[in-house]
């Protein structure tokens, strides 16, 4: 008996025995998790930063590629400089510069190599390579860096920069470490998920002094970047860049979009610079130099700038108008019992009301609108019919931000009943004399570029949009394109009142409000003037405003135009309009006297006569007037409301 205990306390013995060496066997042979843990202190791990997706328009042509950079990196500790002030001079700096950087590269490690000069390009690099021989403790790291070869498009592709602190520290999900790049504004920003791709990382041996062995382990624990994907967009460059040449020396907006998809065709903010300038180791001097320009070119005016829409929002006056029941396309009016003045005899139909831009005509078309609900007290019927006017003019993407693909879209004001109970101070203590500017597009309407593209769209489809939006696919048209892109939003106008409209819009371009070299022959071009006042500068300062679409039928282009202190509405911007809609639809211009007179025009306003911004208030009782002058408008010379007088109307 006890000589079957101790046989038994001996195999217990050995079965732990070997359990434990089974287990080290593991530990030390199979598992290599704690051998890397283990050796973390001589195992460097590199993150590998993937090439950026490129940008492409809608026919292929690249707008947005990576260029091969290198950055030079230093290792104090190993750095031997015979002559520091030959250096500085190779290397293009002052020895401040040289002492500065040099004591952040110690502050961070004498033994190990910290970014020195970042993204010397191949010609910079191969006019220092043979001579940084000589100079010990310098490394050159192949990068990439952002370029732009149509030098267009700025304000909408926005630009890649470093990383700020205030970024680092709200990421929801750790991914960008200090010194990365990513997108900031426009498109960068918006798709930059996409753009930027997978990292890679590589495990190198190094010694206790920092300096790299050789890859760990033959790179068995290493993983491949993964570029970008491509971002393909709606865009036309060779539209987009004949835009551009049309609103040198101009401040404004050209917003184009194809009304069957929404896809943005041309997007021009002027002015503006080359995307060139902040993609380059000199991005601080030029961005600053870009803040002081007095024309604010960083402000991306189609979707950033707000305006009173002026005369153009009489289209949606009249076809709300239509659907309520108040209007119909013969109804006539006069200019009797209108305090408004136009430049037209009066007497017109619904056609001729658009085509001559009529503002008595709109007026009562307004006023009827508003007290068609048969309310007999003047104050209630009014805040009663502003409703339904609301409800129907926001059906047009008007007071809301349409959802565009850019991470800078403005809300813009269409008001509310609500707005002027708390302007008036009270329920029920304003009625249609306080607010019947609204009929022309004035008073405290604020606009985009981008939603009076939107609506020419929706009038050129006769009821219906689709958000405008400037990408069309990743890597191939049509995929990864936001299912929001595709959806049809109605308005809810019948089809029949948008043919009255659409006929006065004709009209308004072939002998209208429109300068009669706009109407170019074969592009059938329908559009809608308006001309906002300024008195702070006289008339010669008015802002000009035009959107149509062409060709009449089966439209392929819409276009919205907005040029500041350019004057009359159907001179400036229908010109730029027309000129832009012939380009895309015949790839060339033959309307050769039209685009010299658009190329040759200056209507940049002095810098000493720059708007001076003011802080938006709500209008008082005591300071609203009963005829639309001096109201708040936001301009695309400043991020902020500017008193501006109303339109005129054509």
């Amino acid at each position: 008996m006890l000589e079957n205990r101790k046989w038994v306390i001996i195999g217990v013995f050995c079965l732990v025995g070997l359990t434990y060496l089974a287990r080290l066997f593991y530990l030390q042979v199979l598992d290599d998790t704690y051998s890397l843990g283990a050796s973390k202190n001589s195992i460097k791990r590199v993150v590998e930063i993937p090439y950026r997706g490129q940008i492409y328009d809608r026919n292929n042509q690249l707008i947005v590629y990576n260029t091969p950079v290198y950055d030079l990196y230093v290792t104090p500790k190993q750095v031997r400089i015979p002559d520091t002030v030959a250096f500085c001079r190779m290397m293009n700096i002052t020895t401040s510069e040289f002492d500065s950087i040099m004591g952040l590269a110690k502050n961070y490690s004498p033994v190990k190599p910290s970014l020195f000069m970042r993204q010397l390009s191949k010609e910079d690099f191969a006019r220092i390579q043979d001579a940084l021989v000589d100079y010990r403790g310098f490394e050159p790291v192949i990068s990439s860096m952002r370029t732009y070869p149509a030098h267009t498009m700025a304000n909408a592709l926005g630009y890649v920069s470093e990383i700020s602190k205030k970024q680092l520290e709200e990421q929801d999900i750790l991914y960008y470490r200090q010194g990365d790049y990513v997108g900031h504004n426009g498109l960068e920003e918006q798709y930059e998920e996409q753009l930027r791709g997978k990292r890679g990382v590589k495990f190198m041996m190094q010694n206790v002094r920092g300096v790299n062995k050789g890859s760990w382990k033959n790179g068995a624990f290493d993983t491949l970047a993964i570029a970008g994907q491509n971002l393909i967009t709606g865009i036309d460059v060779e539209v987009q860049k004949y835009a551009d040449s049309l609103m040198q020396n101009k401040v404004g907006a050209v917003l184009a979009v194809e009304p069957a998809t929404g896809e943005i065709l041309v997007s021009v903010s002027a002015p503006t610079y080359d995307p060139n300038l902040l993609s380059s180791r000199f991005f601080s001097k030029n961005y600053r130099a870009l803040i002081k320009n007095p024309y604010k070119p960083l402000i991306n005016r189609p979707v950033m700038a707000s305006y009173r829409p002026g005369s153009t929002f009489k289209l949606i006056q009249a076809l709300i108008a239509q659907q309520q029941g108040s209007l119909y396309p013969n109804t006539v009016y006069g200019h009797s019992g209108s305090p408004m003045r136009c430049h037209c005899r009066g007497g017109n139909n619904l056609r001729g009301a658009v085509q001559n831009s009529c503002n008595p005509y709109f007026y009562h078309v307004f006023r009827k609108f508003l007290y068609f609900n048969g309310e007999h007290n003047t104050f209630k019927a009014s805040a009663i019919g502003l409703k339904e006017w609301h409800s129907m003019a926001e059906k047009f993407g008007i007071g809301a931000r349409l959802g565009i693909d850019l991470p800078s879209e403005l809300k813009g004001n269409l008001p509310t009943p609500e707005y002027y109970d708390k302007a008036y101070r009270g329920a029920l203590r304003w009625k249609f004399s306080n607010v019947y500017s609204l009929s022309i597009g004035e008073g405290e309407l604020l606009i985009s570029p981008l939603k009076l593209v939107n609506l020419a769209a929706t009038i050129a489809n006769r009821g219906w949009y689709i958000t405008p939006h400037y990408i069309k696919g990743l890597n191939k048209p049509g995929v990864g394109v936001p299912a929001e892109y595709f959806e049809r939003h109605e308005t809810g106008i019948d089809y029949k009142h948008f043919l009255p409209v659409i006929d006065g819009m004709r009209a308004a371009v072939s002998h209208g409000t429109v300068t009669p070299l706009a109407n170019i022959e074969g592009i059938d071009l329908c559009g809608k003037t308006g001309t906002s006042q300024n008195n702070k500068y006289g008339h010669k300062f008015d802002h000009s405003i035009f959107i149509g679409f062409a060709p009449m039928n089966n439209p392929k282009i819409a276009v919205a135009v907005f040029v500041e202190n350019a004057g009359w509405g159907g001179k400036a911007a229908a010109s730029v309009a027309a000129l832009v809609a012939e380009r895309y639809l015949k790839r060339k211009t033959e309307a050769k006297k039209l685009d010299e007179q658009v190329k040759a025009a200056n209507y940049l306003p002095p810098v000493s006569r720059m708007p001076v911004p003011k802080k938006p208030a709500a209008p008082r009782k005591d300071t609203v007037r009963k005829t639309p002058e001096a109201k708040p408008l936001m301009t695309a010379t400043s991020p902020k409301p500017v008193a501006v007088a109303a339109a005129s109307g054509h």
